[in-house]
């Protein structure tokens, strides 16, 4: 018979699915009118199509979908791989015991010999006119070679409506580019630049281009509200977003007019991730929900404005709200929401219980519990030792007068049990909350809000013999009524247990936690993890290759994190958005963040660093992780750093494997343009600090990595997934101030005298705003179904490297290890910071998680 009939094949397995009505963008499109009756439809539709999704797989077959192989081995004329012949999907198969939910896969035979060498790449194209997700394609019998895995997991659009560019992928190999097969060259250069663009135009759904952009769409100048641009100014600094190119507003040509979000395409993974349907939560609640409950408080009137007592507070997790069914018949039950909302007719926003009050419901009021939470909450990442007395401020004098503390060393002396100020900063017993700078320069502003009544706050604490702390006192500071240049007008609050003056105490400590909500939200959670981690993700996807080592050292801590930025800029930090409504700053929020984004350090965000830093942790070669720590019962720091330990010596052993001198480093021509890019492009404006590493070494590489993948993952676990396990609660973790402490002689303190918790209520965040805090932040606490933990990867193949899959299991399993001991340190009595008055044991730095609201899970990435 002719050669021409025997030609060899190679069989494929192609691995996709198709798109569906649980697609991410049509569900937002489904609901973008508003919440309507419709909406309750969508898991019925759900239901009644997805057996006609599964049916349509047939379409791929045909004509639909080709893919052309490229040689890793062998070149054509012009040295580039050698291109395979246009071949098309064969037949569909039967369920595959290792598929996922909805994905189909399908056989496809590459004509190929041996002659043509082994594939490294391969194109593929969409002739289809929906777009479907491919994820995995695996090649079999390959002449002289075997088999090769190619993981995919991105969007193809058509062929002819995407620019007619076909798709390049390439096999899980790892290469530096000076060790790139020589026929794959042409190819890896060709899919960078496709993913950089040229910087200009509207960003289409179906783009994949990263480009940096300023955050320029916060506002609505044309509609009269207006915010101001962040970044590329020194008056106002900040890290760069993804570019969408939208259209700008005509009241200011370098504003963005607002309207939906710009993500590359295969940020948003639509259908595929649980993740998407909370994202979608928080996106559905700010446009349809609030707006109807806000309504019902203010206009109808169905429900008080004001809780009662805390007994009323503690019913939206034993009752929940009622509200009529003419109300409820518009809120339908989204899918992220389903928890929340009930739609029976008797309740309305049931919440859970938070954490905070599971065991002891009254324990949150205590001193112990309030100090307790500066070492072992939400924000754990503040405090600082006090290594000077009385405490001064960095806010210019001339601006904003002497902001010296008024705190007196006799008025800390009352509760030192006999210890001196002097004695107590010499052997470093005493330490600092301070809000002064960062709320002083804005207090003017904010107290001209409707609602906002709000200090400055510093507060003094003192670490007792039993390891614990306990608070001093609390200067609350406010502008001067004849200017900010005069300085602050500040009192002294000191602990009391009985009487007006314990009540008076309480309001003080609300005052600081509120100060500390803000800056938690603002700072420590947005800025600190989400914002200054978007440069590099962009950087990673424009200069590093998927073949590099790098690359895939650093991808899977970037899943989700453009995309759930993108949305909190359209619905969280936006003008008028859920954060601006429900923290004290309001529409100062973004701006003050900025401020602060001044003084960011990039390498102070490694742990041992900031530790050091604030004082927390001196140096020790002889101590566990070379640091030896002043609070030794110190659970944030305690468990970080063993979780900062395991991810360094992760990147170290990996980051050998590719570069053993510090000239590899330096040769390494994407390296050098990704972190180039990432520091002068991402964040442009702190470009020229001296404190950035030079990527001239390896050691400079595998910090670089490891404050990476540590602020992607367990730094912004402990910031985030404790929100409402203590937050939740509103009285124990107040997100706004409406008023001062009453002065004696008014009614508002003859009703402190007699009514403390009704003097409580007033001061702090309202109902309405409660309700719309505490719905936020229980979606972003929880875990998706489908989140991947540090030390775990969603695909095995991830690499072919044995070495770098033997170490990355090496990871996995200390990390399991360093479970077990924060479960042992919660068990032990001795250790009193761990579990507190509320019994609640601090496990945010506890690694792996189940699905929900845990109170523990450290995510790969910033996902939520």
């Amino acid at each position: 018979m002719s050669p021409l009939f025997n030609k060899p094949k190679i069989k494929g397995t192609v691995v996709l699915m198709p798109k569906n009505v649980l697609d991410f963008n049509a569900i937002t499109s489904v609901a973008s009118g508003g919440v309507t009756d419709n909406a309750k439809n969508i898991f019925d539709t759900v239901t009644d199509l997805a057996g006609g999704a599964i049916d349509s797989v047939t379409s791929f077959l045909g004509r639909n979908i080709s893919l052309q192989l490229i040689s890793a081995t062998q070149t054509d004329a012009s040295g580039n791989g050698k291109l395979g012949s246009e071949t098309y999907l064969d037949s569909h198969l039967p369920p595959l015991p290792t598929l996922g939910a909805r994905q189909d896969a399908f056989s496809i035979n590459f004509e190929w010999d041996a002659a043509s060498g082994i594939p490294g790449a391969f194109y593929i194209k969409n002739f289809r006119t929906d777009e479907f997700f491919l994820v995995s394609v695996t090649l079999e019998d390959i002449p002289n070679y075997g088999t090769l895995n190619f993981v995919c997991n991105s969007w193809i659009y058509n062929f002819n409506n995407s620019g007619k560019k076909k798709r390049i992928f390439f096999v899980n190999d790892t290469y530096l580019p000076s060790a790139t097969p020589a026929p794959l060259l042409k190819y890896r250069k060709e899919e960078l630049e496709a993913l950089r663009g040229d910087g200009t135009g509207k960003r289409q759904e179906y783009d994949r281009i990263y480009d940096y952009d300023l955050y320029n769409d916060l506002g609505d100048p044309d509609g009269g509200d207006p915010r101001p641009i962040l970044g590329g100014s020194v008056i106002y600094p900040y890290p760069r977003r993804v570019r969408s190119g939208r259209e700008r507003t005509k009241t200011d040509p370098n504003s963005e007019k607002p309207g939906p979000i710009y993500v590359p395409r295969d940020e948003n993974f639509g259908h595929l991730k649980s993740s998407d349907f909370l994202m979608y939560g928080i996106k559905s609640l700010s446009q349809d929900v609030l707006p109807l409950l806000k309504s019902a408080i203010f206009e109808l009137k169905v429900t008080s404005s004001e809780f009662s007592n805390f007994d009323d507070v503690r019913s939206l997790y034993e009752g929940g709200i009622k509200l009529p069914t003419d109300i409820l018949s518009k809120i339908s039950p989204l899918p992220a929401l389903k928890e929340i909302f009930r739609t029976d007719g008797e309740n309305f926003l049931q919440f859970p219980l938070p954490h905070v009050i599971q065991v002891k419901r009254s324990e949150w009021m205590t001193d112990d519990e309030f100090a307790r939470e500066v070492i072992a909450g939400v924000n754990p990442n503040i405090i600082r030792l006090l290594q000077e007395f009385p405490p001064k401020s960095s806010l210019d004098p001339s601006l904003y007068g002497d902001q010296t503390s008024t705190i007196t060393k006799e008025q800390l002396e009352i509760n030192m049990g006999g210890v001196t100020v002097d004695e107590a900063l010499g052997a470093k017993r005493l330490f600092i909350l301070d809000y002064q700078d960062a709320f002083i320069p804005y207090l003017t502003r904010i107290n001209s809000l409707p609602t906002s009544k709000a200090y400055a706050t510093r507060t003094i604490l003192f670490l007792k013999d039993d390891g614990t702390l306990k608070p001093l006192a609390i200067e609350l500071s406010k502008p001067h009524p004849s200017g900010d240049n005069l300085g602050p007008v500040s009192k002294v609050v000191l602990p009391a247990i009985d009487g007006v003056d314990s009540t008076i105490w309480l309001l003080a400590k609300a005052h600081v936690i509120v100060n500390d909500s803000g800056y938690h939200q603002l700072m420590s959670h947005w800025l600190n993890t989400h914002a200054v981690m978007e440069p590099f993700a962009i950087a990673t996807n424009r200069n590093l290759s998927v073949l590099h080592p790098v690359y895939k050292l650093l991808y899977p801590h970037y899943r989700d994190t453009i995309n759930i930025n993108g949305l909190a800029r359209q619905s969280l930090i936006n003008a008028g958005g859920i954060i601006e409504q429900s923290f004290l700053p309001g529409k100062y929020s973004m701006e003050m963040s900025s401020a602060v984004y001044k003084n960011w350090v990039f390498t102070d965000q490694a742990l041992p660093a900031d530790l050091v830093k604030r004082g927390l942790a001196v140096e020790d070669p002889s101590a566990p992780h070379g640091l030896r720590l002043v609070i030794e019962d110190y659970p944030y720091a305690v468990d970080g750093l063993e979780i900062w330990d395991a991810i360094k010596s992760w990147v170290e052993e990996y980051v050998s494997f590719y570069y053993p001198t510090d000239v590899a480093v330096q040769q390494d021509t994407e390296l050098q343009a990704w972190w180039k890019e990432a520091v002068e492009k991402g964040h442009a404006d702190l470009k020229d600090k001296p404190w950035w590493p030079k990527m001239q070494t390896v050691e400079d590489l595998i910090k670089s990595c490891s404050i990476i993948i540590w602020t992607a993952s367990a730094l912004h676990a402990a910031v985030n997934f404790g929100q409402y396990p203590y937050g939740g609660y509103i009285l124990n973790r107040p997100t706004l101030s409406r008023r001062f402490i009453p002065e004696p002689g008014t009614p508002e303190y003859d009703e402190m005298v007699t009514n403390y918790q009704k003097a409580y209520l007033k001061t702090i965040t309202p109902k309405y705003e409660t309700l719309i805090d505490l719905s936020v932040i229980e979606i972003l606490s929880r875990h998706a179904s489908d989140e991947i933990y540090l030390g775990q990867r969603d695909n095995p193949n991830w690499t072919t490297d044995s070495k770098a899959l033997e170490a990355f299991k090496r990871f996995g399993s200390k990390l399991a290890e360093i479970e077990a001991k924060i479960s042992a340190k919660n068990s032990d009595p001795s250790l009193r910071n761990r579990i507190g008055p509320v019994e609640l044991p601090y496990t945010l730095l506890h690694r792996s998680s189940e699905e929900g609201l845990t109170f523990k899970g450290i995510p790969n990435s910033i996902s939520i």
